[in-house]
């Protein structure tokens, strides 16, 4: 099975059981109706076939590109800025007199930008775990919804039904609004986006720390140890030096010691994401972000590392 495939097996965020033992008014609460979108099982069967489409599209082969790997940080937050910016103004305008051509310019500007943003979300979407690709099934439909309701607004605006086009438009923004609340749950409450191997320094103390006999490393063969509350990889190359990177990837928290090490690189087995050993460099995505790299060295037999910028 590809790394690819394995996403719908990986073990989930947990959202699910974050109502279990809730009081009735946090039940009610609106984080916990959020939280059960990623409950919704009902999805599940659309949620294959859109993740293949996904794949399978002619984009994939700037996949790396549109997760924003060259920037740094996934793309799609930066690009929905744009058609949610060129909305609201919009709406500030439609209450305003002598402004219909400004709000038709300003329309028009956010449904075009939605384009490469919905391209951007969909190519993330697909590299998630499944509670967060329920989540964001929901958070596509309703800016879906948006960018049809914005389309039928600016049509109708040049037809001249400007009464019906501003309608339509705020019931687009409504959409839209929806839609930037699931994204942002989906964001920050699921961590869809964020690098999740960022607090590996702060939980290495400075310093050179044992892991394990050197010996116990086989030629080869991508293992893990543990440092303190931290995972490792420990890779062993036949010419002798010891690669360790911590073991979580960084998009998805992957375990890259049961991935493949091919060309002084490993791949994480959960989406495909892969990691230079020598730097823990993010060659190719969806992860966005270097993997924390650690010198290694033997000393009286045992195998010790530490961080680069450690003293």
């Amino acid at each position: 099975m590809s790394s690819e495939s394995s996403t719908a097996t990986t073990p989930s965020s947990g959202t699910s059981s974050e109502t279990s033992a809730a009081t009735p008014s946090e039940a009610s609460s609106l984080p916990a109706w959020l939280d059960r979108l990623g409950t919704l099982r009902a999805l599940d069967p659309a949620i294959g076939p859109l993740q293949n489409a996904v794949r399978k599209s002619p984009l994939s082969r700037v996949r790396d590109a549109l997760h924003g790997t060259w920037l740094g940080h996934p793309l799609h937050p930066a690009l929905v800025q744009v058609p949610l910016g060129a909305w609201s103004s919009a709406a500030l305008l439609d209450l305003l007199p002598g402004t219909r051509r400004a709000s038709r310019v300003l329309i028009g500007t956010g449904v075009v930008a939605a384009l490469p943003a919905a391209v951007t979300g969909a190519t993330d979407w697909a590299a998630l775990h499944k509670p967060q690709l329920r989540v964001g099934l929901v958070h596509a439909a309703a800016n879906v919804a948006a960018l049809g309701l914005y389309t039928a607004s600016l049509t109708a605006r040049l037809r001249g039904r400007e009464c019906r086009g501003r309608m339509l438009g705020y019931g687009g923004l409504t959409a839209a609004g929806l839609g930037g609340m699931i994204g942002g749950h989906l964001a920050y409450r699921q961590a869809a986006g964020p690098n999740k191997a960022e607090p590996v320094p702060h939980l290495v103390e400075p310093g050179w720390h044992q892991v394990g006999k050197a010996d116990s490393f086989p030629v080869g063969q991508p293992t893990s140890a543990m440092l303190g509350d931290v995972r490792l990889l420990v890779y062993r190359e036949s010419a002798g030096p010891v690669r360790v990177l911590a073991d979580r990837c960084a998009h998805q928290s992957g375990p890259l010691s049961e991935g493949t090490v091919a060309d002084g690189c490993v791949t994480c087995p959960w989406h495909g994401s892969t990691f230079r050993l020598s730097d823990g460099w993010n060659v190719s995505g969806p992860a966005t972000a270097p993997q924390p790299s650690f010198e290694a060295r033997e000393r009286d037999g045992m195998l010790e590392v530490r961080l680069p910028e450690a003293g």
